[in-house]
């Protein structure tokens, strides 16, 4: 059970100041403050909560890891269920703190929600929304599953795998806000509705294709030493 709890609270950690930096100083720290949030959080869970749980805290970590051969089909289901949890209560917090601002309004300053389109920061279509997110997701796990090998000096795998969430932000937040992570958009469409709701299965199925790429090139051995 512990594993799970891990997943729950790291997950609502991610979101919590990830998303909740977008809501609450994103006007005054930018892209790039948003980005070093993102990144930061996964630095700090992956020391405190890697040797409980591997500090997945991403449906599509997981997905990779599982089809790699690292994590079994029955605590795949389990840390899916758990960082979805997570990923809601991370949402909520966001929501209750934003709400004591007497000017937030969640139909305009929202909660930090994926998408794409018209509307939606630079307006990138559909395709190029699909095509980053499944890319970035893809290189994310490799980066995830590569530095957390039994090759790899893991003391470090922290700061790669949150340096690495920061590049992917710095390039992408205007694309698509950035998911590479099925719970971290999850939480936030339950809340905003409407087209964050009508879009997540975007957020939902490239992530997961990229990450089983992935995972697949390490079950082959392609990038396992």
């Amino acid at each position: 059970m512990k594993v799970y709890i891990a997943e729950i609270i790291g997950t609502a950690t991610l979101v919590l100041f990830g998303c909740g930096s977008a809501v609450f100083a994103g006007a005054s720290i930018g892209i790039v403050g948003i980005s070093l949030s993102f990144g930061l959080v996964i630095v700090g869970m992956a020391y405190a909560l890697g040797p409980i749980s591997g500090c997945h805290i991403n449906p599509a970590v997981s997905v990779g890891a599982y089809i790699a051969g690292r994590l079994s089909g029955k605590k795949l289901l389990g840390y899916i269920a758990a960082q979805s949890l997570g990923a809601v209560t991370g949402a909520a917090l966001v929501y209750a703190i934003a709400t004591g601002d007497a000017n937030f309004k969640i139909a305009v300053n929202g909660l930090g929600q994926n998408g794409f389109g018209a509307g939606y920061q630079a307006g990138y279509n559909i395709e190029s929304a699909f095509l980053f997110e499944a890319i970035a997701t893809f290189l994310f796990v490799v980066v995830v599953l590569g530095s957390t090998s039994g090759a790899a000096s893991k003391k470090f795998a922290g700061l790669a795998i949150g340096f690495f969430l920061v590049l992917i932000h710095l390039v992408g937040i205007r694309i698509t806000g950035v998911s590479v992570n099925p719970a971290r958009s999850l939480g936030p469409a339950l809340f905003v509705g409407g087209q964050a709701v009508s879009q997540l299965w975007l957020f939902i199925v490239a992530p997961l294709l990229g990450a089983a790429f992935a995972g697949l090139l390490y079950r082959a051995g392609v990038l396992e030493d």
